[in-house]
């Protein structure tokens, strides 16, 4: 999609209601169903994070970054990712987290953001982390520069390759749930994106699914 077309339509994304858990579910192994919908946060009492999906043109059409995570010893390690990271008391909130964290990570400064729109709160049970994503938009091309402690490479997604019904798929992968569990999953750019990242993604679309069927 043109990036000016795209830019018509966000007004209209601010008061879509989101589908929260509807969405996540569709991307979410059915091993940790039960615990997207029954996960009580104030027992579990979980660290804070915030990301951004953050939109942008390349050559005129409209892109959302992602961001390949190195390799350490964790439960996230090389997994695809929003920039962004863990919340800080010096934060002023969890937008400003999100915008910090995505000019550490991949060097967009937050006044080259504009941030839109809060998504639904996740909550990843095998790091204790509750993720509260935004969306946000840039309007003008962007280079970016890694943080080469953190991300090992970027990942510019067409907004149409992003809506295209064909990246979803099923894979078998060794997780926190067993082995050899089958999961969902987005294949991007030959990167296979499950878990958190990608139930996070299913609202988005899902959102924008919305948004563009609403205002045709």
């Amino acid at each position: 999609m043109d990036f000016q077309d795209f830019l018509q339509y966000v007004p209209n994304l601010i008061p879509v209601e989101l589908p929260a858990v509807d969405s996540h579910i569709k991307m979410a192994p059915k091993e940790r169903i039960q615990a997207l919908k029954n996960a009580d946060l104030k027992i579990e009492n979980p660290r804070i994070a915030a990301v951004m999906m953050l939109f942008y043109p390349k050559e005129g059409k409209t892109h959302l970054v992602l961001i390949v995570r190195n390799a350490y010893k964790g439960v996230h390690s090389s997994q695809i990712a929003f920039p962004g990271g863990k919340y800080e008391i010096t934060d002023a909130d969890y937008q400003q987290t999100a915008l910090r964290e995505t000019h550490e990570e991949v060097g967009i400064a937050p006044e080259n953001i504009e941030v839109i729109k809060q998504f639904t709160p996740m909550y990843i049970p095998p790091s204790n982390f509750l993720v509260h994503p935004f969306l946000g938009i840039s309007n003008q091309e962007l280079l970016f520069y890694p943080d080469a402690r953190e991300v090992a490479d970027i990942i510019e997604l067409p907004l149409s390759v992003f809506l295209d019904d064909e990246i979803i798929i099923e894979a078998k992968l060794s997780t926190s749930y067993g082995d050899n569990i089958v999961v969902p999953a987005f294949n991007i750019q030959n990167h296979m994106v499950w878990g958190a990242t990608a139930m996070i993604l299913s609202e988005l679309r899902d959102v924008l699914k919305i948004t563009f069927e609403e205002n045709l």
